[in-house]
């Protein structure tokens, strides 16, 4: 195992239902037999629709996901905690004050709160989609490894 590739990684966000279940289907994808990845929110709401679908065009199936709590979650069994919102880090940072968990805040956008057409939304949505992908590569993957390609499809 790489030095910089943790065993078990928690993607942690506001909601639990689009950027931190995004993140986690996409390491599971790419380090499922090397990595432990989970996901949970500060609040757990249903798996995003919009998610789900751009989601499936990477070939990674959310269907089953089930939202968590950071309260349901035991943050010690993990090696770093990667928080995709302000909210989520500030209150992560809080709990795992007593832990030697790193806590890792990777900015990211809530596409939930765009706004037009399903096209404009769905474009908001690959966007976030592909850049937590290059995210995680880049944290994750050892050099020369061969990669992962994501494909998008117009979906009428």
């Amino acid at each position: 195992m790489e030095a910089s590739r943790p065993g078990a990684v928690l993607f942690a966000c506001t909601l639990n239902s689009a950027r931190s279940p995004m993140a986690e289907g996409l390491a599971r994808k790419l380090f499922r037999s090397t990595m432990e990845v989970a996901s949970a929110g500060l609040r757990a709401a249903d798996m995003d629709g919009f998610a789900l679908c751009v989601m499936a065009e990477a070939g990674v199936a959310m269907m089953d996901h089930v939202a968590r709590t950071f309260d349901e979650v035991d943050l010690s069994r993990f090696d770093l905690i990667v928080t995709l919102s302000p909210e989520a880090h500030h209150r992560m940072l809080e709990l795992t004050r007593d832990l030697s968990t790193p806590v890792e805040y990777w900015p990211t956008a809530d596409v939930t709160c765009v706004d037009g057409a399903r096209d404009h939304k769905l474009a908001a949505y690959r966007g976030l989609r592909d850049a937590l992908m290059g995210r995680i590569k880049q944290r994750f993957e050892p050099e020369g490894r061969a990669t992962m390609k994501v494909r998008s499809v117009d979906i009428p």
